[in-house]
């Protein structure tokens, strides 16, 4: 275990205010294992998941700003865990894996050119001498309108996104892991996104700019 995965960065900023006090209003009183599970809850349904948010603003992706978001997808949430983790002494890295989703809206599963999501994130977790996955994205709201299930995560075991829904229709298939960073590999993912999924990215920046112009 490394002491920089309990350091504050630019991204996994955990000495800021707004995560201090987020992790004091959540974490609780208990042991490291009590508190990273009240701090996964906290996070998985302070900030609703959004695919449509997918975007590569540079500050969408530093914590502070995660939990003051409307809604954010996968790759923020789990900054914010790491975030909040680190303010409560339990030392955090960000964790990227390929993952198909099976149940994909047709218009997502068009602009990506297939079902599969390239560097979905979760958080890894250091507690009781073992790092443990826990992937905040899907938040409860969500996961009972989809009939999606909800993830648990009790401290110990991992918690990935499960292969199947709630009607027994396949859901997530884990394809490849790309590693766990003491960081934001803000510059990789950009790139590997940029290569992977110009036209969704472009498409969403799109819909965004309509619903401002909306509003006014």
């Amino acid at each position: 275990m490394s002491e920089d995965t309990l350091k504050p960065t630019h991204y996994i900023n955990s000495d800021h205010p707004d995560i201090q006090g987020f992790t004091q209003d959540h974490a609780g009183t208990g042991d490291d294992v009590s508190k990273a599970v009240n701090l996964y809850y906290a996070v998985r349904d302070a900030v609703p998941y959004n695919i449509y948010a997918f975007a590569l603003d540079e500050p969408n992706f530093v914590a502070s700003n995660v939990l003051k978001s409307e809604n954010a997808f996968c790759v923020p949430k789990a900054v914010a865990l790491a975030a909040v983790a680190r303010a409560a002494g339990i030392p955090s890295k960000v964790g990227f894996a390929d993952v198909r989703n099976h149940i994909t809206t047709p218009r997502v599963t068009e602009l990506m050119g297939n079902d599969i999501f390239r560097w979905h994130a979760y958080t890894a977790l250091y507690l009781d001498g073992n790092w443990v996955k826990a992937t905040p994205a899907f938040d409860l709201e969500l996961c009972q309108r989809h009939e999606m299930m909800p993830l648990d995560f009790n401290g110990r075991d991992d918690s990935i996104f499960h292969p199947h829904d709630t009607k027994g229709r396949r859901h997530m298939e884990y394809l490849a892991f790309h590693g766990e960073f003491a960081d934001m590999p803000f510059e990789t993912f950009a790139g590997e996104m940029r290569t992977s999924y110009s036209r969704m990215l472009e498409a969403f920046a799109k819909d965004r700019a309509e619903r401002r112009m909306s509003k006014h």
